[in-house]
């Protein structure tokens, strides 16, 4: 395989569908989708289920497509480091989630700052799916939340694992309760769950407000539009007017320091040290 390929079956991939791959590729959906053929015949594997209707992934093609991001991935991170070890002193670029983990966050970058030969890490704050960063070569490491964020193709190291809890206005009339269950926050009148846009950008199909970043989300909350189960840390962000009820049958949420297994940066690897001794 080379690398042309490898761009165009992920377009695919995560487009589902030929004609936005084209565009996005900026190339004609004839010679796109004899490239994807020919990948399939070089490999013996069908990647893709085609209908008239829609485009599918097979479970070869999910693999191929965790992989290639993995490999474009490395590719264009040796571009830029390569640019950036020309021009610059030696960073790290950490992506992360906006508003997520702020007090790990910190203490994260105040212990590694405290390592011998610590380089300068540069914040790559993302409205959603950091791992992306890490992927396309934008970042070096990230922290990252399971099972909200894929770490597929990733080396990973857990850091924490903690329970959820709902965020509702103060004035609601769960909002004194001890406990909820997951079923009661998710049938809550005018308050249906917040919706956030996948890989692909899309939102899922429901009622709930859609919604970017934490700060969208919290004065939406506030205003009584909507509501969401996140992280117990969240609590930490909560805004005047918003009260936290833990959710008791909510999934556990396991925070990770993750990084693409193809790099070998001392730098890194000493800011993965730290993460793991907080």
């Amino acid at each position: 395989m080379d690398s042309r390929e490898l761009r165009y079956f992920v377009a695919v991939a995560e487009e589902l569908h030929f004609g936005r791959a084209a565009e996005r590729l900026g190339i004609a959906q004839p010679p796109l989708s004899r490239t994807i053929a020919q990948l399939e015949r070089r490999l013996g594997v069908a990647l893709l289920e085609r209908t008239s209707r829609k485009v599918t992934l097979t479970g070869a093609g999910s693999v191929l497509l965790a992989e290639g991001r993995a490999v474009l991935g490395a590719l264009a991170a040796a571009e830029r480091r390569t640019r950036a070890a020309a021009t610059t002193p030696a960073t790290l670029v950490l992506s992360a989630k906006a508003g997520a983990s702020g007090e790990l966050l910190a203490k994260l970058l105040d212990a590694y700052a405290a390592e011998p030969g610590a380089v300068p890490v540069d914040l790559l704050l993302c409205e959603s799916q950091p791992q992306q960063a890490l992927h396309d070569g934008r970042a070096d490491v990230a922290l990252l939340h399971e099972p909200f964020d894929s770490t597929a193709g990733l080396d990973t190291e857990t850091l924490r694992t903690e329970g959820q809890i709902a965020i509702l206005p103060a004035a609601h009339p769960l909002a004194g309760r001890p406990h909820l269950r997951l079923a009661e926050v998710g049938s809550l009148p005018q308050l249906p769950l917040a919706r956030w846009p996948g890989p692909d950008g899309s939102y899922p199909d429901g009622p709930g407000a859609e919604v970017r970043n934490q700060t969208q989300l919290l004065q939406l909350i506030a205003l009584g539009r909507t509501t969401v189960v996140m992280p117990e840390s969240s609590r930490a962000n909560l805004l005047e007017g918003l009260v936290a009820v833990p959710v008791t049958d909510a999934p556990t949420v396991t925070t990770v320091i993750a990084w693409p297994p193809h790099s070998r940066s001392l730098a890194l690897a000493a800011l993965v040290r730290a993460a793991t001794r907080l």
